[in-house]
C-alpha cells in the first residue's frame, strides 16, 4: 500500500503522523511511503531522514492526497484537507467529530473511510492510541497551569508548590483516567495540594494506593465538584466519554464563585469541553479570562512538545498502521479493536457515540463495511 504523511496544517501543530522510524518500519513490511517536504521539520527530521528510511518525498500535500492510498496524520483534517479526501482512500488519525459536526459532513462527503485514533481499543477495553496523548496533556496541563497563575498572564501571582511557610496552590482535578492521573502526579511531584475526582470508586481506590495517600481522592458528585471548584487555585478538566462530546461539569454560577486568578485547564477541549464557558484556543493564543478566571483551552496541548508527542504517538499507533496497511478495509471487518475506531466509512457515521453527540444516523461497523 502506498502511505501519504501530509504535512501538519492546525495552528501551531509541530507534531508528524510518521517518524522517520516508523517509515522504515513500513518499507520494511513491503510498503511505500511518500512524506511531504518539510513534514518532519517541527521534530527536527530532514527530508534525507525520510529517504533514508525509504520514504519518497513530495513537493505539496495536494500530491500526497492525490497518489495516497492510505493519509497518516495526527490532528483532524482542517477544510482544506477533507476536501482532497476521496472514496476508497483510508484515513488514520486523531478525529474528535463528536463536537465539530463541519469536519464529520466533509468526511462523509468525501466517501473516505476514516479510522480516528481516540476510539481503537485494545483487548482491556482501553483506548492505547488515546492513552500517550493524554500522558502528555495531564503533565502539560500542570505546567500550563503553573504559567497562567503568574500574575503577568492574569493568574493570581500564586507559585503552585509554594516554598516554606506559604501554601501550595490547591489543585482539583475532574477525571481519573490518565490525563487526571498524570495531572495529579505532576501536581504533586511540585508540592500542591491535589485532590482527584471521580465516579468510580474502585479508580479512586487504585489511585490512593498508587499516591499513597498524596493525593486527596473524592467521588465525583455535583456538591463534590462545587466545592472543590470554589476552592480551587487550579482547576484540571479530565473527563472523556469515548467519541461522545464531554459532560460540561463545571456551570458558570460555579465560575462566578471561584477565587479571581484562578485557573481552568480544559483538556476534554478537543470533545467540547467539560466547562460551560469553554471555547478552543490556540498555542498563539492559549488563554482568557472570563468573570475574572482564567481558562487555558488548547484544543492540541501536546503539540507544544512534538518531539516528546511525535514518537510517544508513533509508539502506539505502529502496529494498528501495519495492520491497516496490510489488510486494508479487511483489516477492519477482522478485528474489533480496529473497527471500533472506524468513525465514517464510505458516507456513514459508523460510531454509535459520535452519531448521537452530532444527532445523526448511525450504521453499525461492519453494516457498513459490508454494504
Amino acid at each position: 500500500m502506498l502511505i501519504g504523511v501530509p504535512k501538519e496544517i492546525k495552528v501551531h501543530e509541530y507534531r508528524v503522523g510518521l517518524t522517520p522510524e516508523a517509515v522504515r518500519e513500513y518499507t520494511a513490511a513491503g510498503h511505500s511511503v511518500l512524506v511531504q517536504s518539510g513534514a518532519g521539520a517541527g521534530i527536527g527530521a530532514s527530508d534525507a531522514a525520510y529517504e533514508t528510511a525509504g520514504a519518497s518525498i513530495a513537493s505539496s500535500a495536494a500530491d500526497v492526497f492525490a497518489k495516497a492510498q492510505m493519509i497518516v496524520k495526527v490532528k483532524e483534517p482542517q477544510p482544506s484537507e477533507w476536501k482532497q479526501l476521496r472514496k476508497g482512500q483510508i484515513l488514520f488519525t486523531y478525529l474528535h467529530l463528536a463536537p465539530d459536526p463541519d469536519q464529520a459532513r466533509g468526511l462523509v462527503e468525501s466517501g473516505c473511510t476514516a479510522v480516528a485514533y481516540e476510539t481503537v481499543t485494545d483487548k482491556a477495553g482501553g483506548l492505547p492510541l488515546l492513552a500517550p496523548m493524554s500522558e502528555v496533556a495531564g503533565r502539560l496541563a500542570i505546567e500550563a497551569a503553573g504559567l497562567a497563575l503568574q500574575r503577568h498572564a492574569g493568574g493570581r501571582g500564586l507559585l503552585l508548590g509554594g516554598v516554606p511557610g506559604v501554601l501550595p496552590a490547591r489543585v482539583a482535578v475532574i477525571g481519573g483516567g490518565v490525563v487526571g492521573t498524570h495531572a495529579a502526579r505532576m501536581a504533586v511531584g511540585l508540592g500542591t495540594d491535589v485532590v482527584v475526582l471521580d465516579r468510580s470508586l474502585p479508580r479512586l481506590r487504585e489511585l490512593d494506593e498508587l499516591f499513597e495517600g498524596r493525593v486527596r481522592t473524592r467521588f465525583s458528585t455535583l456538591q463534590a465538584i462545587e466545592d472543590e471548584v470554589v476552592a480551587a487555585d487550579v482547576v484540571i478538566g479530565a473527563v472523556l466519554v469515548p467519541g461522545a462530546s464531554a459532560p460540561r461539569l463545571v456551570s458558570r454560577a460555579m465560575l462566578s464563585r471561584m477565587k479571581r486568578g484562578a485557573v481552568l485547564v480544559d483538556v476534554a477541549i478537543d470533545q467540547g469541553g467539560c466547562f460551560e464557558t469553554s471555547h478552543a484556543t490556540t498555542h498563539a493564543e492559549p488563554t482568557y479570562e472570563i468573570d475574572g478566571v482564567i481558562h487555558y483551552c488548547v484544543a492540541n496541548m501536546p503539540g507544544a512538545v512534538p518531539l516528546t508527542s511525535s514518537y510517544a504517538l508513533n509508539n502506539a499507533t505502529l502496529p494498528f498502521g501495519l495492520a491497516l496497511a496490510a489488510g486494508g478495509i479487511d483489516a477492519v471487518m477482522s478485528n474489533p479493536h480496529l473497527a471500533a475506531g472506524l468513525n465514517v466509512h464510505r458516507g456513514a457515521i459508523t460510531n454509535q457515540a459520535v452519531a448521537e453527540s452530532l444527532g445523526v444516523s448511525f450504521v453499525a461497523p461492519h453494516t457498513a463495511l459490508a454494504a
